[in-house]
C-alpha cells in the first residue's frame, strides 16, 4: 500500500492523528457497518485514547474542511469512529483477514514517517528562530544606521569660500 495514499487519510482531531472508520474499512476491503460491528463486539480492547466517536460538531467541522471526504460519508447519519496509531493496531488483533494484516503494516509504518516528519519539523522551527533573531539583531543595526544617516544635519557656520576685498572702495 502506498504511504502517501494512508497519509491523506490521517485527519487531526482533539489533538490526535486519526482514521476514520470508513477509511479504515475502504483499506481492509470490508463494510464499514462490519468494521464497526468488530469494534463494538470488542469495545474492551479500545479504550478512549485508542478509538472515539466524532461528536456532531467535530464531524461538521470536518466536513466543512475537508474536500476529500466521499460524498456517501458527509451525508451519513452515522457518526465516525475515529482511530489513533494505537487503536489501528489494534484493529489488527480483531480484524485478522491477511488483507487486514497488510493493510495495518502499511499504516504503522505511514505513522512512523508522520512522526518523524513532525520531528524534522520541530528541528527546522528551532532553526528557523535560531536565524530570525540573528537576522533581526543585524536589522536593528542597520534600521539604526540608517535613522542617524537620515537626520538633518546641525548648520555649522562656515566661511565662505572666495575672494574677499580688503579695503576701500572699487573704481
Amino acid at each position: 500500500m502506498e504511504l502517501q495514499l494512508i497519509q491523506q487519510k490521517i485527519y487531526d482531531i482533539r489533538g490526535c492523528r486519526v482514521m476514520l472508520d470508513f477509511d479504515l474499512a475502504s483499506l481492509y476491503d470490508v463494510e464499514t457497518r462490519t468494521l464497526k460491528q468488530a469494534v463494538r463486539r470488542n469495545l474492551s480492547r479500545f479504550p478512549n485514547d485508542f478509538m472515539f466517536q466524532l461528536k456532531k460538531d467535530e464531524w461538521t467541522e470536518l466536513i466543512t474542511i475537508c474536500d476529500k471526504l466521499p460524498k456517501s460519508v458527509k451525508y451519513s447519519p452515522a457518526l465516525p469512529m475515529a482511530f489513533t496509531e494505537q487503536g489501528v493496531a489494534m484493529l489488527s488483533s480483531v480484524l485478522r483477514s491477511p488483507i487486514a494484516i497488510e493493510i495495518n503494516i502499511s499504516i504503522m509504518r505511514a505513522f512512523v514517517l508522520m512522526r518523524e516528519m513532525a520531528l524534522g519539523y520541530d528541528e527546522l522551527l528551532k532553526r528557523i528562530e535560531q536565524l530570525e533573531i540573528s537576522t533581526n539583531a543585524q536589522f536593528s543595526e542597520i534600521y539604526q544606521a540608517l535613522t542617524e544617516l537620515m537626520k538633518k544635519p546641525e548648520k555649522v557656520e562656515r566661511n565662505p569660500i572666495g575672494y574677499r576685498q580688503i579695503g576701500g572702495t572699487k573704481k
